[in-house]
């Protein structure tokens, strides 16, 4: 039976294409005529069968959605972002669109890759994501909601602030807060793991890497590592609480909003993760030892 992904050229799309198919499912992905030529081409040699399609074309989708019996979704517009693209026209109602098109094609299991909630700081974002949790609990198909916490592959490297290759890091709030890192790596694993895993069904699923630390520790163990001394710089909360209320466009202020839940942490629970998907996730040390692999 096939599984339809969307997101397909995204970094934890790609990643679960390549699991499904390591796995010997057949494979359909959802890619824009826009897409990456290099990223269309990788998932063509994977055995990937492409269909051009947009998350904001609803005819696309029930295209995309016939003869599938399960979809995940991993798509949204905060790394990838073209012409029309916002949190509302994606993550909103992109995905309400999906879910709306996999029901009525009567696509059986929707895996569906959000993030954290935190009920006390709310931005378009979480606003986006939880409205498409919603629409998948009561759409009558069976589902997986996988709450992933922050990605070490994006928030621990320099796009984000945190340069520890020229010791330089910046820390929002005062990084005292514990985070349960994970690599995007453990969270497709999961993804492709869940749609034939039937235990995972109708469940919603928190998913940590194998430590909480703090920003703070983080830095000590790059340091210890031999980063060297590390100079770091603080956000204070009320700074992004400004900046996040004085945000104009939807995408800056669920920015904002992802780096004041940062500060308040997110340590998880990975019992439930655990026992659903019990392979080993890559840790915060691990992602340090092939950082300076690399180097």
């Amino acid at each position: 039976m096939k599984t339809l992904v969307v997101g397909a050229t995204g970094l934890v799309g790609q990643e679960i294409c390549r699991q499904l198919r390591d796995a010997g499912r057949s494979v359909r992905a959802l890619v824009r005529q826009t897409s990456d030529p290099v990223k269309r081409a990788g998932l063509d040699k994977l055995g990937v069968e492409l269909i051009e399609g947009d998350l904001k074309d609803p005819a696309s989708l029930a295209r995309a959605c016939a003869g599938v019996q399960s979809v995940v979704s991993t798509a949204s517009s905060t790394l990838s972002r073209q012409a029309g693209d916002s949190i509302e026209s994606v993550d909103q109602e992109g995905q309400l669109s999906l879910v709306e098109a996999a029901r009525k094609a009567g696509v059986e299991h929707f895996v569906f890759v959000s993030f954290r909630d935190n009920p006390r700081i709310q931005f378009p974002l979480t606003i986006a994501k939880r409205a498409a949790e919603r629409a998948l609990k009561g759409s009558g198909m069976a589902y997986t909601i996988l709450q992933a916490s922050y990605f070490m592959e994006v928030w621990l490297t320099p796009a984000l602030g945190f340069d520890a290759a020229n010791g330089k890091v910046r820390l929002y709030g005062d990084g005292s807060q514990p985070i349960s890192w994970i690599s995007y790596r453990d969270v497709a694993r999961a993804a492709a793991a869940a749609v034939s895993e039937p235990a995972a069904r109708n469940m919603v699923v928190e998913l940590g890497g194998p430590q909480a630390l703090s920003p703070r520790e983080v830095v000590r163990m790059f340091e210890a590592a031999g980063a060297g001394e590390i100079a770091t710089e603080n956000v204070p909360e009320p700074a992004l609480e400004a900046q996040m209320n004085a945000a104009t466009d939807s995408l800056q202020k669920s920015f904002a909003g992802l780096m004041l839940m940062y500060a308040a942490g997110d340590a998880i629970d990975t019992a439930v993760g655990g026992r659903l998907f019990p392979f080993q996730t890559a840790s915060v040390r691990d992602f340090i030892t092939a950082q300076f692999a690399r180097a």
